[in-house]
């Protein structure tokens, strides 16, 4: 079976990931996904917290080349177990 993909590669794509508001998930998250992808800068990222500030959703904006790189950044971000739901 072939690789359907509906996303074209190379491509900008946001990443959202949801966690809990700690002081290491948006440090973890960008280590993990700058283990995979290179080039992630501090402006390429938004943070938003909750109403009552618990958890806490990051956008991460990425530059990759294949399906396979953004599977292995996925992969990094949920390796750490603090990722609650990813987009």
């Amino acid at each position: 079976m072939a690789d359907e993909s509906l996303i074209e590669f190379p491509c900008q794509l946001p990443i959202k990931v949801m966690g809990r508001n700690t002081p290491e998930f948006r440090d973890r998250m960008l280590a993990a996904v700058r283990s995979e992808l290179n080039e992630v800068d501090d402006n390429d990222v938004s943070i938003r917290l909750s109403r009552d500030e618990r958890f806490a959703s990051l956008t991460i904006t990425v530059y990759v080349q294949n399906h396979d790189e953004l599977r292995r950044a996925y992969g990094a971000m949920h390796a750490t177990g603090l990722v609650l739901y990813a987009l």
